[in-house]
């Protein structure tokens, strides 16, 4: 299982990035739930758990409003998985990498892909 968080994102930006990886991936909650907002000055977090397979259904470019940050926890291998998915769909730069012996964290930025 891998929890992807994205920050410095729009609702619809996030919904964007968690529609690709719903697309290729099963998630931790329905395809119809609703992030919310919550009131006051700090910045949203919007996160969800999928669980990577080995057959997945590619993606292609897929356009965002504006760049974001999504930091992706778990298994190595599974960790992986979902970024070559968001690789498909977004331009990616990896700002870092943390590894543990079981675990493994990517932080990456965001963007629409350019042809």
């Amino acid at each position: 299982m891998v929890t992807v968080s994205l920050t410095g994102a729009s609702r619809e930006d996030a919904a964007t990035v968690f529609d690709v990886l719903r697309t290729a991936f099963p998630v931790d909650r329905p395809p119809d739930a609703v992030s919310r907002e919550q009131p006051g000055d700090h910045p949203a977090v919007w996160s969800a758990e999928f669980v990577p397979t080995q057959e997945r259904i590619p993606t292609g470019p897929t356009p965002l409003e504006g760049s974001l940050t999504a930091t992706l926890q778990g298994g190595h291998v599974a960790v992986d998985q979902l970024c070559e998915a968001l690789r498909a769909a977004f331009a990616v730069d990896e700002e870092g990498t943390a590894s543990g012996d079981q675990e493994k964290e990517v932080d990456l930025c965001l963007g629409t892909k350019r042809p």
